[in-house]
């Protein structure tokens, strides 16, 4: 049986004054499964993410998430999807504990302060709720932010470097429970990683981008076999470096 499609990404193309920063890409997300989105600085990533999470419109194309256009009925979907990225700020001079009440009033969160004291426990937050956010270390602030995707139980989560800056432990545990809320949750998950024992780990299939296209896709292992490589990052690193970044029978089928 075929799952529906949580997320539905047609043509999508981006365009900033004469640079194409996101060139005519598709792919389909289905619910309780993690895509990668892998590539090197300036491929297209956070743009990718900014268009499906409506918070970019796009040149040309359609994103369909959660079974609403993303262009024209975002604010049906928003209470139901989420996202979390290391390069986006919370109000610095808002404590933790008053950032995640105003967050979880916008969503829409039933019985806030029990659903903030749960994932304020299973990222290790409970000592800093009380702290200004300006205040926090780099891998403090990457906590508080999963702490915001997470507090609408999203259906669909874009994670932008979501271990950025984590000592390895917090980051293994922080998997751990991303896996859970893929099998428990049926959550689907957009992970743009450069972590790739991390892509490796969460993603049923790969995405790469160069230069705003996509060059090749699959699931991690079918890639490090098609490549002849031993692991995801040594693949990576053989399209970043290849001419035209294509390479392997998938390549031209790609689009």
């Amino acid at each position: 049986m075929l799952l529906k499609s949580a997320v539905k990404v047609e043509h999508l193309t981006k365009r900033f004054g004469t640079v194409t920063a996101v060139d005519n890409i598709s792919f389909e997300i289905t619910h309780g499964s993690c895509v990668g989105l892998l590539g090197g600085n300036g491929a297209g990533k956070t743009t990718t993410i900014a268009m499906i999470m409506g918070l970019l419109l796009p040149s040309a194309g359609l994103v369909t998430v959660l079974g609403e256009d993303m262009a024209h009925h975002r604010f049906r979907v928003l209470p139901r999807i989420n996202f979390s990225s290391p390069y986006m700020e919370l109000p610095h001079r808002l404590t933790v504990a008053e950032n995640l009440a105003i967050y979880a009033e916008l969503y829409e969160v039933p019985n806030p302060t029990a659903r903030i004291a749960e994932i304020a426990d299973i990222l290790d937050l409970l000592p800093l709720m009380t702290r200004p956010s300006g205040k926090l270390s780099a891998g403090q602030k990457t906590r508080v932010g999963l702490a915001k995707s997470l507090l609408n139980a999203p259906e669909f989560l874009a994670l932008d470097e979501p271990t950025a800056s984590l000592d390895p432990d917090t980051a293994d545990r922080i998997r751990g429970y991303l896996e859970r809320y893929r099998t428990d949750a049926g959550g689907a998950i957009l992970l743009a990683s450069h972590n790739m024992a991390e892509v490796e780990r969460l993603c049923d299939n790969v995405l790469m981008l160069r230069a705003g296209k996509i060059v090749d896709r699959g699931a991690p292992p079918d890639l490090i076999d098609r490549y002849g490589r031993e692991t995801l990052e040594e693949v990576f690193l053989d399209i970043a470096r290849t001419p035209g970044g294509e390479k392997g029978p998938s390549a031209q089928s790609a689009q």
